[in-house]
């Protein structure tokens, strides 16, 4: 890379287990546009502020394919991304996925799904009371309500939750040895093959059938967006219902403000996924030129990583003390879905489901608290998706 050689590391150490590193604060008012090493130790660019993230992740100049580019070099010779991997392709090839997918999860296809996810969720919670507590929330409630809607969704066998979501955590959690990650993604692409293998003889009510009975993709290109689709469909909203839960016990005025008034649980839940951004440490592009941003210029070739932890807590765009939790905040746009053409496909789903998951618990278990000292609880740090590994709770 021809920047300058990189004087700081990512900071990924927090004070507060809803809040981003301290020094993001002191990076957006000082140097929003810095160069860096990241924890996997590639070097590049960390942009911090909310304009700034909108601009790189919407900008065509930066590249999804996540690559470090020679400067000069053709971007079409670059390795291709994996079949079906569209989270790390750009337009056109990006394009031919998201129409095709768009269908898939409208605003009204998720409204239809609700009265199922309110099954789902009603039938976690009288598993949970049955226990009588105390009881990890992970594992009896946040992580099967996701699990068993995209596995409706996509026609995946719940009964298989054990071996995907074991693959899907090496591949999310930032330890991982190379050569686990790459059994891992192996796996998880074998498994999902059998199943569409399986669809194509015999299709099923479900987006895998229709993908595959739509002819316009081939095997591994439906591969590759099943893996993609179960992965982001259970990970990041499994976290965001542990860690709201867990952050509306910890902010007891405004769980109560929620609970005298149900009617702000929409707006409750655009602040909880602006507050934690679970996708921690930001996304990843590939600079196709050289471009000047925020006075710094970022040659062709750079890394760039865009914080939507950060662009998330930036006074310039939301000035009322975008630090504070406060389920009443008139909506204003966030980056919790990211921007841009790879904006999260899965968006009204995922609200659709924190809606009613927390609605549904929080009316159930009126006397909800923690079973542990709070800094017991177990902090998904070392995750690309942040949350907790698990959060004992009784009532």
């Amino acid at each position: 890379m021809t920047n300058t050689p990189p004087l700081k590391t990512q900071p990924t150490v927090r004070s507060c287990p809803f809040d981003p590193p301290e020094e993001y604060r002191t990076l957006r008012e000082q140097e929003p546009v810095a160069p860096m090493t990241f924890p996997d130790g590639a070097a590049g660019w960390l942009v911090t502020q909310y304009e700034d993230v909108r601009t790189v992740l919407s900008d065509p100049r930066f590249s999804s394919k996540r690559l470090v580019l020679r400067a000069g070099a053709d971007p079409d010779d670059a390795p291709k991304p994996p079949p079906g991997m569209f989270l790390m392709m750009d337009a056109p090839e990006h394009t031919r996925f998201r129409r095709l997918l768009t269908g898939k999860f409208t605003v009204r296809r998720m409204q239809q799904l609700t009265p199922a996810v309110e099954r789902i969720v009603a039938e976690q919670l009288d598993a949970m009371a049955a226990a009588e507590g105390p009881v990890d929330l992970v594992q009896a409630f946040a992580l099967p309500v996701p699990s068993l809607v995209i596995c409706e969704l996509l026609g995946v066998p719940y009964a298989d939750r054990e071996e995907f979501q074991r693959n899907s955590a090496t591949i999310v959690r930032l330890n991982s040895t190379p050569e686990e990650f790459q059994q891992a993604q192996i796996a998880m692409r074998e498994y999902i093959h059998r199943l569409v293998l399986a669809k194509r003889e015999k299709p099923t009510d479900d987006i895998l059938s229709e993908i595959i009975e739509s002819g316009e993709l081939a095997d591994e290109e439906v591969v590759g967006v099943g893996v993609l689709l179960l992965i982001a469909g259970h990970e990041t909203t499994a976290n965001m219902i542990a860690l709201s839960t867990m952050c509306l016990l910890q902010n007891p005025e405004q769980l109560a403000a929620l609970r005298d008034d149900p009617s702000l649980m929409d707006g409750a839940v655009e602040e909880l996924l602006r507050y934690l951004t679970v996708v921690q440490f930001g996304a990843r592009r590939t600079a196709l030129e050289d471009v000047e941003l925020h006075g710094q210029q970022i040659k062709e070739g750079s890394m760039v990583v865009a914080s939507l932890a950060s662009g998330n807590r930036d006074a310039e765009h939301l000035a009322d003390d975008p630090d504070r939790l406060d389920v009443g905040r008139p909506h204003s746009a966030h980056l919790a879905f990211g921007h841009g053409i790879h904006q999260c496909l899965g968006q009204q789903l995922a609200r659709a489901e924190l809606k009613a998951a927390l609605s549904a618990l929080l009316d159930r278990f009126p006397t909800l608290r923690l079973a542990v000292p709070v800094d017991e609880v177990p902090m998904r740090d070392d995750m690309l998706v942040y949350g907790v590994h698990e959060l004992p709770v009784t009532w």
